[in-house]
């Protein structure tokens, strides 16, 4: 897809589709029922599930992104997700990034938790992130987007960006539903960088995703339409403490997809377009995961052997 179309697209669909967004969150505030989980199509926004106590999800996701004041790149990070508890999700990420006509740099690592608060369902379901963040100015994963980042911050060239470093602590309420197969979430983001006088940065990330079919098929299946899930996500800044808001902010708006196979992999594909000036014109975003249930008690019988 070239820019030129991507940044066409926006212009002529984004009202088209905010009107739908809006229409869609009136229409699904009609459905009182609930339904149960399935892996998440997103790419950016969370849901309310955790992952199942003792097991361990491995998780590789990609990010394209366009540059209009320098070379795209391609930035990826590994996830190594495990359920500690039933209330208790712990995650260890490890990034890096391939600027095209630059370099390739390793940018750092993330720990997240995520607590849930309310252990049974409820109308709406919050959930608790706190991640510790360790990396370098040449990151490019934009696993959200908060305070002013904008498209022109990651046109700096590795050999220079990378000699930034930065340490942070980035704090997360995830409210979350789901009711007759829909899942509604929204996450309110608060940054702290620990390095410097930085002021406190915001931002936001909400989605919306349902199977294509509620009911299970008789059969085990890797195309039927129920292990597929589709949905649209909205991501951007809110300025920090000194200017909150929407000026020098960035936006995207971005379809999503995950293709959950029997086997426990997980397929996901999101192309995101940028919604102003300062955003990127176009990030396209894939990931692959594999869950490993009872790992945890795998180790444990392993080290009780000895």
């Amino acid at each position: 897809m070239t820019l030129e179309f991507a940044d066409d697209y926006r212009r002529r669909h984004f009202s088209t589709l905010s009107c739908a967004l809006t229409l869609l969150a009136l229409f699904l505030a009609l459905f009182p029922l609930s339904a149960p989980a399935q892996e998440s199509p997103y790419m950016v926004t969370y849901d309310h599930y955790l992952e199942e106590p003792g097991s361990l999800e491995v998780e590789y996701f990609s990010t394209f992104g366009t540059q209009r004041g320098g070379p795209d790149f391609h930035a990826y990070w590994a996830e190594f997700e495990y359920g500690a508890t039933a209330w208790w999700t712990t995650e260890l990420y490890l990034d890096g990034q391939t600027t095209f006509g630059d370099s390739t740099v390793f940018t750092g690592f993330r720990w997240e938790n995520r607590i849930r608060l309310l252990q049974r369902e409820h109308f709406v379901n919050p959930v608790l992130y706190i991640e510790y963040e360790q990396t370098n100015g040449a990151d490019k994963i934009l696993k959200e987007v908060e305070g002013h980042d904008v498209e022109a911050d990651y046109a700096v060239p590795n050999a220079i960006a990378r000699q930034e470093h930065d340490h942070e602590m980035e704090f997360k309420l995830l409210v979350s539903k789901t009711f007759n197969g829909w899942n509604i979430a929204e996450n309110t983001i608060a940054t702290k960088n620990l390095t410097g006088g930085n002021p406190w940065e915001f931002g936001y990330a909400i989605g919306a995703s349902r199977p294509l079919a509620l009911k299970a098929s008789a059969k085990r299946c890797s195309h039927c339409r129920e292990n597929f899930i589709a949905g649209v996500e909205m991501y951007g800044g809110l300025g920090d403490r000194y200017s909150f808001g929407l000026h020098d902010t960035s936006h995207y708006l971005a379809p999503v997809v995950a293709w959950n196979l029997p086997s426990d992999w997980t397929l996901r594909f999101s192309p995101g377009f940028g919604l102003n000036d300062n955003s990127h014109r176009l990030l396209i975003r894939w990931g692959v995961s594999r869950e490993f249930s009872g790992f945890g008690a795998t180790v444990a019988r392993l080290l009780g052997a000895h």
